[in-house]
């Protein structure tokens, strides 16, 4: 499944990035809703679901999220919707880890 989410906010670490492989990070913005993929291994053999996926948020809670490979680039975000059938385009779409 996925879960759609809205940014609210982001470090300027995020924007100073500038290592080839992790350029994606300067593209975050807050407003923007990205998609976000829970698939094995990060999901949860038992409960078939991600950690940090905002499962019991309503649209108004606030949750963090970081970044893998640049602890300091992280932010917050509000659960939009969450998508059984994943449909997340190929730009602002990223993976539960």
């Amino acid at each position: 499944y996925c879960v759609e989410f809205r940014t609210e906010t982001r470090s300027q670490h995020c924007a100073a990035e500038r290592r080839p492989h992790a350029r994606w990070m300067q593209y975050l913005r807050e407003g923007h809703t990205v998609c976000v993929a829970c698939q094995p291994p990060a999901m949860d053999g038992d409960t078939r679901r991600c950690s940090g996926d905002g499962h019991n948020a309503d649209g108004g809670k606030i949750l963090h999220w970081e970044a893998v490979g640049n602890s300091r680039c992280q932010g917050t975000w509000k659960k939009v919707r969450q998508l059984e059938e994943c449909s997340c385009p190929p730009v602002h779409s990223f993976v539960f880890t």
